[in-house]
């Protein structure tokens, strides 16, 4: 840490599914002397030692670097998943936003900037095995989560190479779950149209398997100790894979849901998609349903090697949690996390 006093780090989009976590866990941090969230909106929700600001990254007219101003670190998490129909739309807040908050930490002179990315900046993989941090990140570029995922990565390349004394850290985590993020998720991936008997699994009579619908999972709790972790140790830098045992494929599910999988080509189960994401009836478009199938796994040795990272929740776990949540409609304090019952 910078001080005998401890830290202050600032966490950009701290209000939502990783941002909540991520504050919380600073927050309880003996090291850590302050947090200063920044959200769109300021929530009601007020852990210890942390301050709250109302900044909007889509706005030129945000003062990141007064904010960032005195950071020991930057933890920059802010995305926006919508309207997905209007890419230019995220693209202001995403790619804009955060080469915004990257210009700004180094204005401020912040010394380490810890970069949320993801498992969907990487280009397609293997599904057999997995891949360390050097495959390739150039994402899928029909969908505009990854799109905008892999050129921030081209950005912060650009952004290590100009400041070489700014400690950079490049997050790559899973799918994050936990329970309170149940609600938000639906909103932003299932929409308001979301079946209700799907929160009841034991329902379902069958459980699509389609070909490439292999993943992996992370509890968002695991994935806030990887960023708590990089903030506190001075020598790591560069990317980190995220992700727990075991895979995440119909086989696990259907073991999970007492379902039987029953196989579903790709294109069925894509024309369904689309047709839902056409009517704006389901948010998720079908271009992020193409990406995901063809995701690669990711090996996690070297965020075990060098930040001493483990997952304390298993994948199952994270599903079986979520679910709970999902059924329950649950929620935080937040303007994005708040609670929704289904059906």
């Amino acid at each position: 840490m910078s001080s005998a006093t401890g830290s202050r780090i600032v966490v950009t989009g701290a209000t939502g599914n990783v941002g909540t976590s991520v504050v919380r866990l600073l927050s309880e941090d003996p090291e850590v002397a302050s947090v200063l969230g920044l959200a769109r909106r300021i929530p009601d929700w007020s852990p210890p030692k942390t301050e709250w600001a109302a900044v909007d990254l889509a706005s030129e007219r945000a003062d990141l670097t007064g904010h960032f101003a005195g950071a020991d670190a930057v933890v920059h998490l802010a995305w926006a998943f919508q309207p997905t129909h209007d890419p230019a739309t995220t693209w202001r807040t995403n790619v804009l936003g955060s080469i915004r908050v990257f210009e700004a930490v180094a204005a401020a002179g912040v010394p380490a900037l810890v970069h949320a990315s993801s498992v969907g900046a990487y280009s397609p993989g293997p599904k057999d095995h997995a891949v360390d941090e050097s495959w390739p990140t150039h994402g899928w570029p029909d969908a505009a989560y990854c799109r905008e995922k892999a050129y921030l990565e081209r950005a912060l390349d650009t952004f290590e190479r100009d400041h070489p004394g700014i400690r950079t850290v490049r997050m790559r985590p899973a799918f994050l779950f936990k329970r309170e993020s149940a609600s938000e998720q639906r909103r932003i991936f299932g929409g308001k149209f979301l079946p209700g008997p799907l929160a009841r699994p034991e329902l379902l009579p069958f459980l699509p398997d389609i070909p490439g619908l292999r993943v992996q999972a992370l509890h968002t709790d695991d994935a806030a100790n990887a960023y708590r972790l990089a903030v506190r140790s001075e020598d790591v830098r560069g990317p980190f894979n995220l992700a727990a045992e075991p895979t995440v494929d119909a086989g696990l599910l259907g073991e999970m849901f007492g379902a039987r999988p029953v196989r579903l080509p790709r294109t069925a189960a894509r024309s369904a998609i689309a047709a839902a994401w056409g009517l704006h009836l389901l948010p998720a478009s079908p271009h992020l349903f193409d990406a995901v199938l063809r995701l690669p796994l990711m090996d996690c040795t070297r965020a075990r090697a060098e930040l001493g990272w483990r997952p304390e929740h298993t994948a199952t776990e994270v599903l079986e949690e979520f679910l709970l949540g999902f059924q329950q409609g649950a929620g935080a304090a937040t303007e994005p996390m708040r609670g929704r019952k289904v059906g």
